[in-house]
């Protein structure tokens, strides 16, 4: 009726002629007439996109899906540890004495065997000489006595032998049997004192070699602790020591997380520069701290190409697994909606998007735990699911779906 009145109302505008308040009457109706045809224009135009998308419901909508998969459930948690090497310490003095002169430098490497400080020899040397010059006193003293005890035999036989003779004393062979004894007695007090003297030059010769203090293992001289001249008594420090060549991994792990840490398992770590390492579990030892609630764990590594790197007391971080490794169902975390609180996933069975409720647990990188819900080898949504509708025919991977039939679900 409205668009009546406007196609009379136009021709009444061109067949009368303009007076003062028809006028206005007549500019009205124009443009009420002009708003109503651009309100019908609208709605047409509306009508015609929603149609192509009504039916646009009856085509296969393209997705990308992805498996769900069983796989080794491997959080870990971080435990800051340090290298430590396998031998250092102290290198001390062994014979007490004043320092002749440094080999080495602080920085220096050793290799086994090197000589790191020599001490005052002097006295130690006078020491050898006149306790070689004992022992070959002594040994003299034992020969002389193995030859009376050889002079005192031969006469007691010559005795022994004169027993049937009128001239045959019983006295002197009695005395003379005690005199051979004797002599073996003497005999034996001088190989004892040449046996004390031989030890004592033994020792003398041990003591020479200490004033010679040489490196126990291969390593880096960290620190001197005396500087030539000073008089060292046994067991002064002389220079700290460290084997570089040769570390591992210590690290303080709370008592909560050791029941993955078997001995032989391989664990993740990275050094502060991003260098990733392969640590392998030596030893968990059986010492737990009561304030921290941690233990110590020792871990070997190779280091190969990364050595110069590497120093006593860095830090690494070493992965520690947050439990036992167990195999669980992932899902990607893309394809979970969720609606009304619940927790729901598109799984592509054949051409058609089915819903389906899920029960999910913790995250794993970019997928969940599924508890309840899927299985292995399930297809589900990960683009295209916000869209998607119970039922409608899908394309996914470079598949054609089947055309849909008429009686199927718009």
């Amino acid at each position: 009726m409205f668009l009546t009145d406007c196609k009379v109302g136009v021709k009444l505008d061109f067949s009368r002629e303009d007076t003062g308040v028809m006028a206005l009457t007549r500019a009205s109706k124009l443009v009420a007439c002009a708003a109503f045809f651009l309100l019908f224009l609208t709605a047409a135009g509306l009508a015609a996109a929603d149609e192509p998308s009504a039916k646009g419901d009856r085509r296969p909508m393209q997705v990308s899906v992805s498996a769900v998969r069983s796989e080794a459930l491997k959080r870990t948690v971080p435990v800051i540890g340090r290298f430590v090497a396998q031998q250092a310490g102290i290198v001390a003095a062994r014979v007490g004495g004043p320092v002749r002169e440094f080999k080495v430098e602080v920085g220096d490497r050793v290799a086994t065997g090197d000589t790191i400080a020599v001490l005052v020899k002097d006295l130690l040397q006078w020491d050898q000489e006149l306790l070689k010059a004992e022992v070959q006193q002594y040994d003299a003293a034992v020969k002389t006595r193995r030859a009376q005890i050889k002079w005192r035999q031969q006469e007691l036989r010559r005795l022994e032998k004169l027993k049937q003779s009128a001239a045959f004393s019983k006295a002197s062979l009695e005395d003379k049997r005690q005199e051979v004894a004797v002599s073996k007695s003497q005999a034996a007090e001088a190989e004892g004192r040449l046996a004390r003297a031989r030890a004592s030059l033994r020792l003398t010769e041990i003591k020479l070699s200490y004033a010679t203090v040489i490196a126990p293992y291969s390593g880096v001289v960290t620190q001197r602790h005396t500087e030539v001249g000073s008089f060292v008594r046994i067991g002064d420090p002389l220079v700290s020591l460290i084997d570089d060549q040769h570390l591992e991994i210590e690290a303080d792990v709370p008592a909560n997380r050791l029941a993955g840490l078997d001995q032989g398992r391989a664990l993740r770590a990275e050094m502060d520069s991003g260098i990733e390492l392969t640590a392998i579990i030596r030893a968990v030892i059986p010492d737990e701290n009561p304030r921290t609630r941690t233990r110590r764990v020792r871990l070997v590594t190779e280091f190969s190409g990364k050595k110069r790197s590497i120093a006593a007391n860095q830090s690494v971080t070493v992965h520690v697994p947050a439990g036992e490794f167990r195999n669980v169902l992932t899902v990607h975390k893309d394809a979970v909606i969720e609606r009304k609180g619940r927790k729901l996933v598109y799984v592509a069975k054949a051409d058609r998007a089915e819903i389906r409720p899920v029960t999910l647990g913790e995250a794993v990188g970019s997928r969940f735990v599924v508890l309840r819900g899927l299985k292995v080898g399930d297809l589900v949504v990960v683009r295209g699911n916000e869209r998607l509708r119970p039922g409608q025919q899908i394309l996914y991977n470079g598949q054609v779906a089947k055309p849909a039939s008429a009686g199927g679900q718009g």
